[in-house]
């Protein structure tokens, strides 16, 4: 159920039946009535919702935007419209909708009886795959990767609530040249640390971390890795580090509140033929050609600056080769819109990614980049760069141990994805209302202690139907009514905007909303009927937070 939604079909239906009516009594002439928009204006003067649809048919109808705003008023009684007080013009011909409080009063009931699914939908249709982080498992998971989590699970949860079937993906990068490079390193560290002197490469991870995994295989093979053929020494230490390393990212971001449906392996693409078989399929097409015995990609034929290697001259194919192959093996999975979390320097990759499906045969429409800017870590106004613990770049499980899951997860979803985040650890543990996720949680913790009062006296909120919402008439009852009935509408937009940042700027409003309530209006009262009502607003309030926290995945307390 979207009530502000509704809303909005039966304005537009009103206003689609007036016009053909004016049309009928030669009032107005036109073959169409183009698309139009009911939307809330931004100024609260302006009524509840708006619509330009005066503007739009002043071409076809020629007539100025205002008479025909004021045609279409002629055709509507508005004595007779559902929930309508008042219709004005504004402006060049916008038509403001004033609306009573009646359809605010309906609200209470429809979000009682649905609970913990009111804000669901079931508009968004079709089988969707999220694929975010999928980080290098070559290290430690960053503040990138912390960030991409926070972003492509919320982002995942929004989808699911706006009705689509969701499937969340991490791809692990287990081929290509990081892999040699890892298993380069890690030889050379098996070899150092079991008393060889031996050179470690120059373009080796040199992290604390591998030091770690090294050891941990020691600890299972000893020095008998020595020995072994080279081939078969490092088959076992790359295989070993990357089930730890992967089961260290999958730990984490379990920890993070993450949890995937597939973890697919970029090696298994290679392995089953078919990044040989994108290539082969790219040449019969003629969208690759060779140049200086490599094969290029004629990316530029579709939007991209330049055209793109996808085979090297020594006969390897590139990352992007094969990031091709796993792109067509998502559609191939059947999925209807394929969605990438991706940093903001893979910018110029994604023109190329979506000239090759379209070349694959695919709708490049169908899938679509969210990117990311780069996270910044602040304490106490200074940019931390350095773990404490490891002197190396701090790590998303010490984040975590830092300042918590909650506070993590909402700083990072709190800022529009390409806007570059500044998070300020001392901020993210304070337990004050500076703190924007503090802020929320306390209130549903407020709402809560309200019921314990009501309980500790013996009041209980009587049925729903027994209560009448109409007493509820205070501009702080009102505003509350009104944003919990926005909650749908923003989950709808959020989704097919791919802006998670909307839910968490939308429990932060409606936190404001509550703390203003509270702090001017005592919900047990003397006034059993207005209790009964305020009861029912607190429950719904409630509700309503905890649903778009859950959205977040931040925790409800009952008690802070």
């Amino acid at each position: 159920m979207n009530p502000v939604e509704d809303i909005k079909k039966y304005l537009e239906e009103i206003i689609v039946s007036a016009l053909k009516e004016a049309k009928e009594q030669e009032k107005l002439k036109f073959n169409t009535i183009p698309e139009f928009l009911i939307e809330v204006p931004r100024e609260k003067g302006h009524g509840d919702f708006a619509s330009n649809i005066a503007m739009l048919m002043a071409r076809e109808a020629r007539m100025a935007p205002r008479q025909i705003a004021e045609t279409i008023l002629q055709m509507l009684d508005v004595k007779k419209l559902s929930h309508v007080e008042k219709i004005e013009i504004a402006g060049p011909g916008f038509i403001n909708v004033f609306l009573s409080n009646e359809w605010l009063y309906k609200i209470p009931e429809l979000v009682y009886g649905l609970e913990g699914k009111y804000g669901f939908n079931g508009q968004g249709r079709g089988k969707v795959q999220v694929e975010f982080v999928s980080a290098n498992p070559t290290g430690n998971l960053h503040m990138g990767n912390a960030r991409g989590g926070a972003i492509g699970d919320t982002l995942a949860n929004i989808l699911e609530r706006a009705g689509y079937l969701v499937e969340r993906e991490f791809y692990i990068n287990d081929a290509g040249n990081q892999i040699e490079i890892f298993t380069d390193s890690l030889e050379a560290r098996y070899f150092q640390l079991t008393g060889h002197h031996v050179p470690f490469p120059e373009n080796g991870y040199a992290g604390k971390d591998l030091v770690d995994t090294v050891k941990n295989i020691i600890s299972r093979y000893g020095e008998s890795l020595a020995v072994m053929p080279q081939e078969e020494r490092r088959k076992i230490i790359v295989e070993d580090a990357l089930k730890e390393k992967i089961a260290y990212i999958r730990d984490t971001l379990e920890d993070f509140g993450i949890h995937y449906d597939v973890w697919f392996s970029e090696k298994s693409l290679h392995d089953a033929g078919e990044v040989d078989n994108i290539i082969e399929y790219l040449k019969e097409k003629g969208c690759i050609y060779e140049n200086e015995g490599a094969w290029w990609f004629k990316s530029s034929l579709f939007g991209d600056e330049k055209d793109e290697v996808v085979v090297r001259a020594n006969g390897l194919p590139t990352y992007f080769a094969a990031d091709i192959a796993y792109h067509k093996n998502k559609f191939a999975r059947g999925f209807d819109w394929v969605i990438n979390v991706w940093g903001a320097d893979h910018h110029g990759h994604i023109a190329r990614m979506k000239g090759a499906m379209q070349a694959m045969g695919y709708d490049p429409a169908r899938l679509d980049v969210l990117l990311m800017q780069l996270v910044r870590l602040y304490r106490g106004g200074n940019i931390v760069r350095m773990s404490k613990r490891t002197g190396t770049t701090v790590s998303l499980d010490e984040l975590i141990e830092e300042v918590g899951r909650d506070a993590a997860r909402f700083f990072f979803v709190m800022r529009s994805p390409d806007s570059h985040l500044d998070f300020d650890l001392e901020l993210a543990r304070q337990k004050s209302q500076e703190n924007p996720v503090y802020y929320v949680q306390y209130a549903h913790a407020r709402i809560c202690s309200i019921f314990r009062q009501a309980g500790a006296a013996g009041i209980a909120m009587p049925l729903v139907n027994d209560i009448d919402c109409r007493v509820l008439r205070e501009d702080e009852e009102l505003l509350l009514l009104r944003k919990i009935a926005d909650f749908p509408e923003e989950i709808s937009i959020a989704a097919r905007t791919l802006a998670p940042q909307r839910i968490a700027r939308y429990v932060l409003d409606l936190a404001g909303l509550f703390h203003s309530f509270y702090n001017h209006h005592r919900v047990l009262n003397e006034n059993r009927s207005l209790q009964d009502a305020r009861l029912l607003l607190m429950h719904i309030t409630r509700t309503t937070v905890k649903n778009a926290l859950d959205i977040l995945g931040v925790s409800a307390p009952e008690q802070m």
